[in-house]
């Protein structure tokens, strides 16, 4: 009885995120029933949530990384990288489809919003190649392994504050899955459209099409873009070499600014406008999720945690991690709209379990595929409105690819 009391805010909790509860009024109510089921002090509540809330606040790289990636947005950088890559491919639908999901990978990799990525790409990617379910899928895959994986998002901010694990570590352990995963990604896009070919409709724009502009002028308003990527992901390895970092955060944000500034049309006061204004997403979202985690810690004062981790136990070791990726997969279908939320559920559980980072990160992984096949997800309801079909037609064409990625990270999880 008092291990099914020590649970039962969380089960509250849940059930109340899978109504489409605010997630702070979910770990509100959990909260307040821990308080009155463990006696805990408002005293401690309020200690606990002075002491997570700076902590969660303190991750400056993401917020920094998804400012600047919003500069870059805001400047044309990714409409451009895509009309360039129409050029290159001349128009070969299959192609373009390929590169429209790379380019849905890397730009959520470097801003660590899938919903926002998928905002100004889905109606560039209709344009170019129509409703592809293939494309479509393909494009919320490479969303959710970016998103879960990136040094600027939410999510790995999260991880870290959760398992003590750099982020800077984190990335790098996963940036070979979050490759694996884009490259399926790829391929699923490019199958469906050398199967179907272009499927437009009538109102579908042209600017990406047949596009207008001059190579040399693409090029240009594509370098912003071009160097943080590859700040992003070389700048650590090469400030390791040097001994300095050279690609800081400081370094990198400042120099893309002012190549939004150089080479694109931008005035450099709005340039600037648009990397303050680009940070504030993600410290909404970081404030929102401080409240919740702090909510989440109350409750596992009572040994919530350690009571599902002693139930856990007894299965077999081998079907732990599978199983801990499975849960994550299941509970980001329904409650998807803010993963992060999902993670300060799961992770605490897993890591009490004795899962290694990797482990973990296959787990944050599996939250985020799931989350491609909610309804009230934020990346789903973008693409829904790019490619102007209804939110159930994706959730559809999204579920064989979404479950074969799932089974393929089941796999990585039973081997690696």
């Amino acid at each position: 009885m008092d291990g099914f009391l020590s649970i039962l805010p969380l089960i509250v909790v849940l059930v109340l995120l899978f109504k489409r509860v605010h997630m702070v009024v979910a770990g509100l109510v959990g909260a307040v029933l821990a308080m009155v089921l463990g006696g805990i002090s408002l005293a401690t509540a309020n200690t606990t949530l002075m002491e997570t809330l700076p902590k969660i606040l303190g991750m400056v790289v993401p917020v920094i990384n998804s400012a600047v990636a919003f500069a870059v947005f805001n400047s044309g950088g990714y409409t451009s990288a895509l009309k360039l890559m129409n050029k290159g491919v001349r128009g070969r639908t299959e192609l373009l489809a390929g590169a429209i999901v790379l380019l849905q990978s890397v730009a959520t990799y470097m801003s660590g919003i899938g919903g926002g990525t998928a905002v100004v790409l889905a109606p560039l990617a209709f344009a170019a190649a129509g409703a592809i379910p293939q494309l479509i899928a393909g494009m919320s895959i490479a969303a959710a392994v970016a998103f879960t994986t990136s040094p600027a998002s939410l999510e790995s901010s999260v991880f870290s504050e959760i398992s003590g694990t750099p982020i800077g570590d984190y990335v790098a352990t996963m940036r070979p899955y979050w490759l694996v995963f884009t490259a399926i990604a790829i391929v699923i896009a490019w199958w469906g459209a050398r199967k179907h070919g272009s499927l437009f409709k009538q109102d579908a724009p042209s600017e990406v099409v047949a596009p207008s502009e001059e190579t040399s002028e693409l090029v240009k308003t594509t370098a912003p873009a071009a160097f943080l990527l590859f700040a992003v992901l070389l700048g650590p390895w090469i400030n390791d070499q040097v001994g300095q970092p050279v690609l800081g955060p400081l370094v990198y944000s400042l120099t893309t600014i002012f190549l939004i500034w150089i080479f694109t049309k931008t005035p450099l006061n709005k340039a600037f406008d648009s990397l303050v204004d680009g940070s504030s997403y993600i410290l909404t979202r970081l404030f929102g999720v401080g409240y919740f985690l702090s909510f989440i810690y109350l409750i596992e004062k009572n040994g919530a945690f350690d009571t599902i981790s002693s139930m856990a136990e007894v299965a077999p070791s081998w079907l732990m991690i599978p199983a801990g990726v499975l849960a994550g997969f299941l509970i980001g279908v329904p409650a998807g709209a803010y993963v992060g939320t999902i993670l300060a559920l799961i992770l605490p559980v897993v890591m009490n379990l004795g899962f290694t980072p990797l482990e973990m990160g296959f787990v944050t992984m599996g939250v985020g595929l799931g989350s491609q096949m909610s309804f009230v997800n934020i990346t789903m309801q973008a693409l829904s409105s790019g490619f102007q079909v209804p939110i159930e037609k994706v959730v559809r064409g999204n579920t064989p690819y979404i479950l074969g990625c799932v089974l393929v990270l089941l796999g990585f999880s039973l081997v690696m």
